[in-house]
């Protein structure tokens, strides 16, 4: 038998014996099950059921008309009328609607003022006041765009009727008040769902880091009972490296894949996200971000001790990971050297990626310099990954060797004992 056919059957026997070990240990393990089975399918669904609405609806705000006419009535259905905001309170005065809006009753306040009707008969320019709670971005922009919308319909309604009264017909009328007409498009988000937009970096984020906990506790475990000296085949004179690394991967990734398989598929269908991207290409760019979480992952599992060590660390991470991810705020606005300590983690290329395949088509030539940064990172991660273990093989095979003979000085101890004693 040859050297080389002798090594490849030795690194497939070790292959086996890993994959074998993980398995059990992963379906032994209930806290490993929790994380790296059902938590990706839990926090999913829980996200996908909070942001379900996409769209903000119905913000109260006040009203405060202090001119009371048909004309300021005018104003008031007309901003009523969009389905962003909803008349709660029509009030008395300022005071009364300041009380509302911090005891949190409304959310703006629109002020009419006592000659809105007077200036705008006269040809004036009139004025309508309004106050946003800004502290809250999307009750803001909800509110805002309604009542702004309202107020310039309105205006426009105004001006029209003057240059009727004026002789005008009614195109000129028409080409005067609305010189420019615009036609507005959102493409891959048409109703700007906020659920639409948010989701898709979520998953991936939640991919990463439930494969970062559940290899961590794997990884402490096995520091812990010593198991990584225990994977040498029998007749082996020496553990290989390589094939622990690929069968730990391999594992995982064949676990990840069917949870991937659902969250793409059956979940983005059931909760109704666009899935514009073709199979191949996602299928393609998530074997890369899977293999990139995993070498990761694992390497990272090394440092630890103990398995609850993973948890510690990984949990406050999320947070810090999807704002560096460019999800939540574009990564060109943030510090330079944020985005390069950002560059480490596969979630900040796969998150960007994975948006631009699924949600706005993209091909795989278009994502590509994605592709190549989790590349490099495979690469990187590998290599640590292989030195990790490696000096855990060792440690744990001079642990046993150690052992082994302490139990042995001991049994000849405990037999030259018998021997005094039968003597």
């Amino acid at each position: 038998m040859s050297k080389i056919t002798h090594t490849v059957k030795s690194h497939w026997r070790q292959l086996n014996i890993v994959m074998r070990n993980e398995y059990a240990h992963i379906f032994r393990d209930a806290g490993v099950i929790l994380i790296m089975v059902f938590a990706p399918l839990i926090y999913a669904t829980i996200y996908s059921l909070t942001y379900g609405s996409q769209v903000l609806r119905n913000v109260p705000i006040g009203v405060v008309d202090m001119n009371k006419t048909d004309t300021s009535r005018k104003l008031i259905e007309a901003i009523g009328m969009g389905p962003n905001t909803v008349i709660a309170y029509e009030l008395d005065d300022m005071i009364e609607a300041e009380r509302k809006f911090y005891e949190r009753d409304i959310y703006g306040i629109i002020y009419i003022p006592d000659n809105y009707e007077k200036m705008l008969l006269g040809g004036q320019m009139a004025t309508v006041s309004i106050c946003l709670d800004a502290s809250y971005m999307l009750m803001y922009r909800q509110a805002f765009q309604e009542m702004v919308a309202g107020i310039n319909t309105t205006g426009a309604m105004v001006e029209f009727q003057r240059l009727i009264a004026r002789g005008a017909n009614i195109p000129q009328a028409k080409a005067i008040t609305q010189p420019v007409i615009y036609q507005g498009h959102s493409l891959f988000n048409p109703y700007l769902g906020y659920g639409t937009f948010v989701m898709p970096p979520i998953i991936m984020l939640i991919i990463q880091q439930t494969l970062l906990i559940g290899i961590g506790m794997i990884g402490g475990t096995w520091r812990e009972q010593g198991l990584y000296g225990k994977l040498k085949p029998k007749g082996s004179k020496r553990l290989s490296t390589l094939p622990i690394v690929t069968g730990k991967a391999l594992v995982y990734a064949s676990i990840y894949a069917v949870s991937s398989f659902y969250l793409l598929n059956v979940h983005y269908r059931l909760f109704h996200y666009p899935m514009n991207g073709n199979a191949a290409t996602i299928a393609v760019f998530l074997a890369m971000y899977l293999f990139a979480c995993i070498f990761m992952g694992i390497a990272v599992s090394t440092l630890f001790r103990r398995r609850e060590t993973s948890l510690m660390l990984m949990l406050w991470s999320s947070i810090p990971l999807f704002l560096l991810s460019g999800a939540s705020y574009p990564a060109e606005a943030m510090p330079r050297w944020m985005v390069q300590l950002a560059s480490i983690f596969p979630s900040t290329h796969g998150a960007p990626g994975f948006v631009r395949i699924q949600t706005m088509g993209a091909s795989l030539a278009e994502v590509l310099p994605e592709i190549r940064a989790l590349g490099r990172l495979i690469v990187i991660y590998l290599g640590l990954s292989c030195i990790g273990i490696h000096f855990l093989v060792e440690t744990d095979l001079a642990d046993t060797i150690r052992d082994n003979w302490k139990k042995r000085i001991a049994s000849r101890k405990t037999a030259a004992r018998s021997a005094e004693n039968a003597e």
